[in-house]
């Protein structure tokens, strides 16, 4: 594979791809030129001299949250040699994959999880445990998953020189200064998506051979059983073989269902025949705009700046999370929730609590004066309702 990646068709096949997939901007542009430059000739030549460069970390805040998490990143030029890679070791490795793994598929995505669990033959009346992995990506022991990587990539063991060289580097570039450290599989690089999915793989295919109804993707996990005695058995087994992997179990995330609760999982909840987006989810994104609209309110003072613009500035924010993506690392509400929802209830809440803030923003008053800035107003400074885009969709 490492081969193909001075092949011009499969970089164009790449392209085409990518553009079908919600890839534009910026992002696009590049891709193009890198293309047509044949900029990946010489980052070929770097792979084969072993002069690849070394990753940057950086501490990030997580989506929606307050929450920091530790991401790796290469140059661009190499980056984009990485996702090339990826795209293919993704789609000639999946036959490694059971059905019941939903993360970074070409064959399945989170709306066929969803769908799968709610379809199981009796899931209302089933109890369900959901446990959520500690720093999945970045605490995967390099030394376990190497031998996992090296049979599954028997086939070109060129490639797995090169993938495995980046996995065993001891140095990362940190504050401009190489400093060494255990990085995992690197959270934020694109072939990492591959190693969560291959480490864990043993455990899909336990439960997809049982029979069981089982769904991850990725560090989120779910099993489903008749009875609590049952689903305590499969918890204990799923608890154990994740301590023997070297792995950690996020306590704040692990949940036990009942049937008269319903179950939440990849930020979806569902209840009975109804599946929105889960409050959680829903208090984080509110969260943010509450965030936000401080932050505006500030700078507008300090400023001195126009309210309008203030107001402009948030609806920009909050468009580009919720409906535009910008490539392919970033999934918004819009193509996430809306493919498997079946109520807007939620979509509803976020609309209003949106447009709240934003005629906070405009006006300044928590009070009913706030109400003179008028629906049509929000519409014309570009704001976008999730109701109104959710079912622009169904009839696309």
């Amino acid at each position: 594979m490492i081969d193909d990646i001075a092949d011009k068709e499969l970089w164009e096949r790449f392209y085409e791809y990518k553009i079908s997939h919600f890839y534009s901007g910026k992002p696009a542009e590049y891709l193009r030129d890198f293309i047509d430059s044949e900029k990946y000739l010489s980052v070929l030549d770097n792979i084969r001299s072993g002069t690849f460069p070394l990753p940057k970390k950086a501490v990030i805040s997580k989506m929606s949250s307050q929450k920091k998490r530790t991401v790796y990143t290469y140059p661009y030029d190499e980056n984009l040699v990485i996702k090339f890679l990826t795209y293919h070791v993704l789609r000639k490795y999946d036959h490694l994959f059971s059905p019941n793994l939903y993360s970074f598929r070409a064959s399945r995505t989170v709306k066929d999880a969803i769908r799968y669990l709610t379809h199981i033959p009796g899931i209302n009346s089933m109890y369900a445990y959901k446990v959520d992995i500690s720093d999945y990506f970045n605490s995967i022991p390099v030394e376990r998953l190497l031998p996992m990587a090296e049979s599954a990539l028997s086939d070109d063991p060129e490639l797995f020189y090169f993938l495995s060289s980046l996995l065993t580097e001891r140095y990362v570039i940190d504050c401009g200064s190489e400093v060494a450290e255990r990085k995992g599989i690197m959270a934020g690089t694109p072939i990492a998506c591959f190693y969560a999915d291959l480490y864990l793989s043993g455990l899909d295919h336990y439960f997809y051979e049982l029979g069981v109804p089982y769904a991850r993707y990725s560090d989120d996990i779910i099993v489903f059983a008749s009875s609590p005695a049952k689903v305590q058995e499969y918890a204990s087994y799923i608890r154990g073989y994740l301590c023997d992997s070297g792995l950690c179990v996020n306590p704040s995330k692990e949940c036990y269902y009942s049937p008269s609760d319903g179950w939440v999982f990849l930020g979806f909840s569902y209840c009975r025949g109804v599946i929105d987006i889960a409050p959680a989810s829903v208090d984080k994104i509110k969260a943010k705009m509450r965030r936000k609209t401080r932050a505006l309110k500030r700078w507008e003072k300090r400023k001195g700046a126009d309210s309008v613009r203030s107001a402009k500035a948030f609806i920009r924010v909050f468009n580009r999370k919720l409906f535009e993506r910008r490539d392919d690392n970033d999934l918004t509400w819009s193509l996430w929730y809306f493919p498997a929802i079946n109520t807007t209830a939620s979509l509803e809440m976020i609309d209003h609590y949106a447009q709240d803030c934003l005629r906070y923003l405009l006006t300044g008053k928590h009070t009913k004066g706030r109400f003179n800035v008028r629906y049509e107003e929000l519409k014309d400074l570009g704001y976008k309702s999730l109701v109104n885009e959710y079912y622009k969709g169904l009839t696309e």
